[in-house]
């Protein structure tokens, strides 16, 4: 298996470790912070997994915050996609690339939503890491050859 390939799963798989968007608020409350896995705030200190804010506190929330889960969804086929390409070495870069730069485009959309909210801003550094990822480690690469 090419070294390459075990350097892009292990940097697709950082991007877990990366705040997505940063959600602030005017005053003294803390920051908020959206990651892929889920929702890490510091007021009180708390954490809602994705799978818990989907099934049991979206009633009447904005349609806006489904871009997160379409983020989320566009990244685990993009992990799977490298995941892939480490253990059988086919993966097309171009599917991987792509899906990360849609995931970067979802959080793009929540954060700017969420930023339309009266002291409220969304910083995007998810679609930041998506699209940095897509193009450094992915740029250049053609498909696999049959």
């Amino acid at each position: 298996m090419p070294a390459r390939s075990v350097t892009r799963l292990a940097v697709v798989l950082a991007l877990l470790a990366v705040p997505w968007s940063v959600q602030t608020f005017v005053g003294a409350r803390p920051p908020g912070f959206v990651f892929a896995w889920g929702l890490l705030n510091f007021d009180p200190l708390s954490v809602t997994f994705l799978w818990d804010f989907l099934f049991r506190y979206t009633m009447g929330l904005p349609d806006y915050i489904l871009a997160w889960p379409l983020s989320v969804a566009c990244y685990c086929v993009a992990l799977a996609s490298a995941a892939v390409g480490y253990l059988f070495d086919r993966e097309d870069p171009r599917v991987t690339a792509g899906l990360l730069a849609a995931a970067g485009v979802a959080q793009l959309t929540l954060a700017q939503e969420f930023s339309f909210q009266p002291g409220r801003a969304g910083w995007p550094l998810g679609t930041a890491a998506c699209w940095l990822v897509a193009w450094w480690v992915y740029r250049g690469r053609d498909a696999p050859a049959d």
